[in-house]
């Protein structure tokens, strides 16, 4: 077993930037964590979709809203919304957006490893 690692955000391994966010990668050994900044406006299928060539997201999320808030949409419409301190899983298919005036902050341990890179 390798030992112990750390990585810093300020310092990520990759940055992809997209219409209103980014999100930042750091690669460990046995997972890639994202922390994406999704400014006010964003939305997946205005500001990802071109990117990822899919109608929906593909990407399952597992994470942990830092600061702002978010919305979710499944494909077969289901909605959600995300606020700071809360926990999220969401299955592929869905759209998704900041909602407020404020940027959306979100660790992402399951889905940052391929978000945002052309298909």
């Amino acid at each position: 077993m390798a030992g112990m690692q750390k990585k810093d955000f300020d310092q990520p391994d990759e940055t992809r930037r997209f219409d209103h966010g980014r999100i930042d990668l750091v690669t460990l050994p046995r997972a890639t964590i994202g922390r994406a900044v999704f400014e006010p406006g964003w939305r997946w299928s205005n500001d990802v979709k071109p990117i990822a060539g899919t109608d929906s997201c593909q990407a399952p999320h597992t994470g942990y809203v830092i600061s702002g808030r978010l919305a979710t949409r499944m494909d077969d419409g289901q909605e959600m919304e995300f606020g700071p301190g809360e926990s999220f899983e969401i299955p592929p298919g869905h759209d998704g957006w900041t909602v407020g005036n404020d940027a959306a902050v979100v660790l992402d341990f399951t889905g940052a490893e391929h978000y945002a890179e052309s298909s």
